[in-house]
């Protein structure tokens, strides 16, 4: 149970327009993340909006971005990322194989080399905050400095994602979507 309540929509009649615009960017859902960031309103809009730049605004590949945020949820042991995002995932070109490898991609051969490098350097930024100069350079072989800079900020904020995740202990979304 998360360490700070919910926010009821039907009691806040003040939130309906942003409430709107989550469901909007959500397939019509209002997700437990929303609903707890709703205590602060100018909060939860702000990330709405970073969290869907870094999603849907930039020139990664889908797959890599879904690669990337759930090798950031299992380093970060952020079960409700990982269940969130295995459905984009599939939906973006991954195989269930390749899915289920992420957590051993170093020894795995069902990525690419640019899909490795991405993970290197998620791991380095992840775990290490200082990315050590050989991953940075492999990581140059493979994207373009505007790629960098959205791989870096996606990391980044997915690392954020998963450290509130955790600290407020917010639930999971249900299996069924809720």
């Amino acid at each position: 149970m998360a360490r700070v309540d919910t926010i009821n929509e039907a009691e806040h009649p003040e939130l309906a327009e942003l409430i709107a615009k989550l469901r909007g960017g959500r397939r019509g859902r209002l997700i437990n993340i929303y609903r707890l960031l709703l205590h602060s309103p100018a909060i939860t809009e702000s990330w709405f909006e970073l969290v869907g730049a870094v999603r849907w605004q930039t020139e990664l590949d889908g797959a890599l971005r879904e690669i990337v945020i759930i090798r950031v949820a299992l380093l970060n042991q952020v079960e409700y990322v990982l269940r969130a995002h295995e459905p984009y995932a599939l939906e973006e070109g991954l195989s269930q194989e390749q899915h289920d490898a992420i957590g051993a991609w170093e020894r795995s051969s069902l990525f690419s080399a640019s899909q490795r490098a991405a993970l290197a350097y998620t791991d380095a930024m992840t775990r290490d905050i200082r990315v050590p100069q050989p991953v940075s350079d492999e990581l140059k072989r493979h994207f373009r400095e505007r790629q960098i800079v959205e791989l870096s900020v996606l990391i980044g904020v997915y690392n954020m994602h998963t450290r509130v995740l955790q600290a407020l202990e917010i639930d999971p979304e249900p299996a069924t979507g809720g």
